[in-house]
C-alpha cells in the first residue's frame, strides 16, 4: 500500500511520480484510507476523494489483505461477492 501524499511534496511531483508508477504497471487499484474501500483507477467515486485519503495498491489481493472492500460502483460483481460473504 502506498499513500498518495508520500509520492511528493507538491501536486506536480505527485502526479509525475504517479505517472511513472502507472507506466511501470506498479499500481493497479486505488483506495480510500478512511473508508477502507478500493476500486479501479478510473472510478468516478475514487477520482473525487481527497489526496490525503487516497492510497494505491499493486493488486486486488494486496487491497484485500489490507482489509479493504471492493467499491460498489466500479467493482459491482466483486462488491456483491464480498457482501454475500458477510451473511
Amino acid at each position: 500500500m502506498m499513500r498518495h501524499t508520500s509520492l511528493g511534496d507538491s501536486t506536480f511531483k505527485r502526479s509525475r511520480q504517479l505517472k511513472q508508477l502507472l507506466d511501470k504497471n506498479e499500481i493497479a487499484f486505488a483506495g480510500n484510507l478512511k473508508l477502507k474501500i478500493y476500486g479501479t483507477l478510473d472510478c468516478p467515486s475514487g477520482k473525487r476523494m481527497k489526496a490525503q485519503n487516497r492510497v494505491f495498491f499493486s493488486s486486488a489481493a494486496e487491497a484485500v489483505e489490507s482489509d479493504y472492500r471492493p467499491c460498489g460502483h466500479c467493482m459491482r460483481i466483486d462488491y456483491k461477492r464480498w457482501k454475500a460473504s458477510l451473511m
